[in-house]
């Protein structure tokens, strides 16, 4: 596992850092001071499995780090991990691309459990948020929501729908693990779902076979 810590503040990153050893010891951790730093190490790294991002950082303005670090590499997941704890910061976070948003002050059980989901491929946003944000698409109709979606995306959600696992996905459609990963939040975001099982069971009464 390589995981890689984006935040401006010294301390935090070493008390992170040691948290996330101490969790998973085999785990590979880089750290980055600021979002050109984390840019251009990950430019040179081959692989990361998830990015856990500060938005509070000098020189960056509102979600600019975060849309910056998912243009740079869109199949990695970010996790958000902020003094910044509000509603609307958290919708923000998961509408601009993150996988998952943690309070700084939140205990080190519940930061470990929203790494292990996110690593899953599902989302890990407190449940008041995600509850805000599915009642928020609720006032849109599922099939405007899997409009949403691209040819890619669509293709990965009927492999869902069918019980297949993200690996059969990948050899299935010759892509790596992370790039159905990455589909998978993507489908998880634009559904505003926060898992594979509430995908199959949004999308359960509805007929995907054309030829009907």
């Amino acid at each position: 596992m390589h995981l890689m810590i984006v935040d401006d503040h010294p301390l935090y990153r070493e008390a992170l850092q040691s948290a996330l050893v101490m969790a998973f010891p085999f785990a590979c951790v880089d750290e980055a001071d600021s979002i050109n730093s984390a840019i251009d190490k990950l430019a040179r790294l081959r692989s990361v499995d998830m990015i856990l991002l500060d938005l509070s950082m000098q020189g960056v303005t509102g979600f600019d780090g975060l849309v910056a670090i998912r243009k740079s590499c869109p199949s990695i997941p970010v996790l958000i991990v902020s003094g910044l704890d509000d509603v609307s910061v958290i919708q923000d976070a998961m509408r601009y691309g993150a996988s998952g948003f943690v309070p700084k002050a939140v205990d080190k059980p519940r930061l470990i459990e929203a790494i292990t989901t996110v690593l899953k491929g599902s989302l890990a946003f407190p449940r008041f948020a995600g509850s805000s944000l599915v009642r928020g698409n609720a006032k849109t109709s599922l099939m405007d929501r899997i409009a949403l979606l691209t040819p890619q995306q669509l293709r990965v959600l009927m492999m869902i729908r069918q019980g297949k696992l993200n690996k059969q996905i990948a050899h299935e459609l010759s892509v790596g693990d992370s790039t159905v990963k990455a589909h998978v939040t993507e489908i998880l975001r634009k559904l505003g779902v926060a898992s594979r099982t509430q995908i199959v069971i949004e999308t359960a009464p509805l007929n995907f076979d054309r030829s009907n």
